[in-house]
């Protein structure tokens, strides 16, 4: 065992432990959500990456000797990397605006360090968490950059996803191009179209989507790194923000800027508000096309069955047969959870006050649980359902010759009124449109057919 103290007394840690007492007050502390910083590796290392920066942008401004910036910097690596992540357990659910956060990566990097310079874990005198690691740098500054670099290494991914979806859409939308059907509106018998046309709506409602995800994301490229505590630049050498900025836009190779007010931008979380809402969009869509294809895949006997979808998996314990439509209903599921994460980091952002909004790590939890579960929904909806729907050609053109939507097509020929009458008659006598307009005399069968065309 070792010692470790910090200003509220001592503590003993596992000699081999890469924490430090910091994380390990923060793990007795925050037995919050079960999801420690390591189920998201992203974050992880994004913070890793605004670490690795600080240390070079203190090297070059002479704060930090080169030797442990050189050996700061190679331990990033490492966790940038994927290394090491089983050090990072502190809950993502925790007071301190993420200090504890910040402090689990300083101890893991500077005791990472300690043993490749070949000393202890814990022996501080060497290498120190505070005075080195996190030199120039608050958990105010650290934390939000890392937070926007995660998201910004989600973005990608998600639009992949996305992409395949939309395009796995038009596929269908393509093999179905020259299947008529109703077309409904409220629920009810409203125009003929395509198969493929509504296909196709569900391609570019998708693909819309990703187009405005690319755009919104640049507000995440904004970032108050250097600004420390509340933006003022305490503790930092002169021109210590724009050279860490600079560095950590040539690691992460995105075009970060560095905000134009530090103290503004330390407080402000409208950027997460605006991404989330996106994220939410995205849902809230996706749910909608969901929701008719376990419409349009009702049945197979007594719904719509306009379309199959692929079976997956049996659907019932007790009714033989039974396919349940199981990919759209948890995508379904996932849009409920992410509209909900998107109240959560609206009310956070509101809940700021003055110079810091301390509830950044549910803003970071819920909107990367978001993206992460919208991404593999995503990829579940593509590849298990879309890729293999099929077309029930023959119930959707019974459905169209004895329905109502047919009417419509007459009002350019024979006016509104004539083609209500039309209409009045199939439904009561149980007729197709063609037949009730040949019973009120409104042209021959080849007459009729005409206006079809």
């Amino acid at each position: 065992m070792r010692i470790e103290r910090d200003s509220l007394g001592t503590m003993e840690l596992p000699s081999a432990c890469l924490w430090g007492i910091n994380t390990q007050r923060a793990l007795e502390n925050f037995s919050i959500s079960g999801t420690p910083l390591s189920r998201f590796p992203r974050f992880v290392s994004a913070l890793a990456t605004v670490k690795k920066a600080a240390a070079r942008a203190n090297a070059g401004l002479g704060v930090l000797p080169p030797s442990k910036a050189r050996v700061i910097e190679e331990v990033c690596d490492e966790i940038i990397a994927g290394q090491w992540h089983e050090a990072f357990q502190v809950d993502m659910i925790q007071g301190g605006a993420g200090t504890s956060t910040n402090m689990n990566m300083n101890e893991v990097i500077a005791n990472l360090c300690l043993l490749k310079l070949g000393f202890q874990p814990g022996d501080y005198a060497h290498l120190q968490p505070n005075d080195d690691v996190n030199r120039s740098q608050s958990t105010n500054d650290v934390y939000p950059t890392a937070l926007r670099l995660a998201i910004l290494s989600h973005c990608a991914p998600l639009s992949v996803a996305l992409e395949r979806l939309a395009e796995a859409f038009e596929d269908r939308a393509k093999a179905f191009r020259n299947i008529r059907k109703v077309g409904r509106t409220q629920l009810q018998d409203a125009v003929p179209m395509t198969l493929g046309q509504e296909f196709a709506g569900f391609a570019m409602t998708v693909q819309e989507d990703v187009e405005i995800m690319r755009r919104l994301k640049n507000l995440l490229l904004e970032v108050n790194l250097g600004g420390t505590a509340i933006g003022t630049q305490v503790n930092t050498p002169a021109g210590y923000a724009k050279a860490v900025v600079l560095e950590l836009s040539q690691i992460s190779g995105l075009p970060l800027t560095l905000a134009k007010d530090l103290i503004e931008a330390s407080s402000d979380a409208g950027a997460y508000v605006t991404f989330s809402g996106v994220l939410k969009r995205i849902a809230i869509k996706l749910s909608k096309i969901c929701n008719d294809l376990r419409l349009l895949s009702s049945g197979p006997k007594s719904g719509f069955n306009e379309i199959t979808l692929p079976a997956v998996q049996a659907g019932s314990s007790i009714m033989p047969g039974k396919i349940n439509p199981v990919i759209p209903e948890v995508v379904n599921q996932v849009a409920f959870q992410v509209i909900g994460n998107d109240l959560t980091v609206t009310m956070a952002a509101e809940a700021g006050q003055l110079q810091l909004n301390a509830f950044e790590p549910v803003i970071l939890m819920n909107i990367l649980q978001s993206m992460v579960m919208l991404q593999n929904s995503v990829d579940a909806l593509a590849t298990k359902c879309v890729q293999g729907i099929q077309a029930n050609a023959s119930v959707c053109e019974d459905k169209l010759e004895n329905s109502l939507v047919l009417a419509t097509m007459l009002v350019p020929h024979v006016g509104y009124s004539a083609a209500v009458e039309v209409a009045k008659v199939a439904l009561l006598e149980n007729r197709t449109v063609r037949e009730a307009a040949v019973i009120l005399g409104i042209g021959t069968r080849e007459e009729i057919e005409a206006m079809f065309v």
